[in-house]
């Protein structure tokens, strides 16, 4: 699904203060893995996350997403395969657009917007059933600002926005920060639920080491900007927390 080869990024070139965010990295994953990716401040985690968007540019080496070389295209040139959550739960919405509103851009991701913006009623209904779903009773509130609501109902919504079109990754920067652990675990629930209902590829950035341990079928660690450790399966089952804490030591 995802061929990184030989990616390498700095930030402040040429400048007294270069920054090596990403060095000669190279990472394969497969079709609907869920990679869980930690590491320190400033290990490359995020950059690696913006590099697959395209957000940022790598300076050297290629992205590839199904065999198809992406690393020139755009951020919204990729968005046919990728959808993101962000760390903000404000920065994955549009506050002074009521919630139908925003779910009807979400669907309209990969395609043409125009002028008529979640006034069908088809749509509607099927929008009010996506949030259902979520059980907090928001599907009685579409028409409401998406900036009236809390950070875990935004960030909850915006989960269920990424799968409104094509999509065939996920990233996740880590979306629970902001969050409160109740409704943290809650999200955390509704990521796994709708990963393996749309059967996505992801890579989930995090700090909490509970949640690397519990999530996922792999664990990288970053490290100035190289992976120091990659682990799947039967040897992240095994990985214990005293383990993972003496590995930021």
């Amino acid at each position: 699904m995802i061929e990184l080869k030989h990616i390498s990024k700095t930030f402040n070139r040429n400048t007294s203060d270069p920054v090596v965010a990403l060095r000669d990295l190279s990472l394969t994953i497969a079709e609907k893995s869920f990679v869980v990716v930690v590491g320190s401040n400033g290990s490359g985690k995020s950059t690696l996350l913006n590099a697959l968007a395209g957000t940022i540019r790598v300076d050297e080496g290629e992205i590839l997403i199904d065999g198809i070389d992406i690393t020139k295209l755009s951020d919204y040139q990729r968005s046919k395969w990728v959808a993101r959550v962000f760390q903000n739960p404000m920065t994955g919405t549009a506050p002074e657009l009521t919630v139908l509103e925003n779910f009807r851009l979400a669907s309209l991701r990969t395609q043409s917007k125009g002028f008529r913006i979640g006034t069908g009623e088809k749509f509607k209904q099927l929008v009010k059933e996506k949030i259902y779903m979520l059980n907090l009773g928001l599907e009685n509130k579409i028409t409401q600002p998406m900036g009236t609501l809390s950070g875990g109902q935004r960030q909850a919504l915006t989960l269920l926005m990424a799968v409104m079109d094509e999509t065939k990754i996920l990233l996740m920067d880590e979306p629970t920060a902001a969050l409160d652990p109740k409704t943290s675990e809650l999200i955390l629930q509704l990521a796994g639920k709708i990963i393996r209902e749309f059967h996505l590829t992801v890579l989930f950035v995090t700090h909490q080491l509970k949640d690397a341990l519990h999530y996922g079928d792999r664990i990288i660690r970053m490290n100035e900007g190289s992976i120091a450790e990659d682990l799947s399966n039967e040897s992240k089952s095994k990985l214990k927390i005293d383990e993972v804490y003496r590995w930021f030591e």
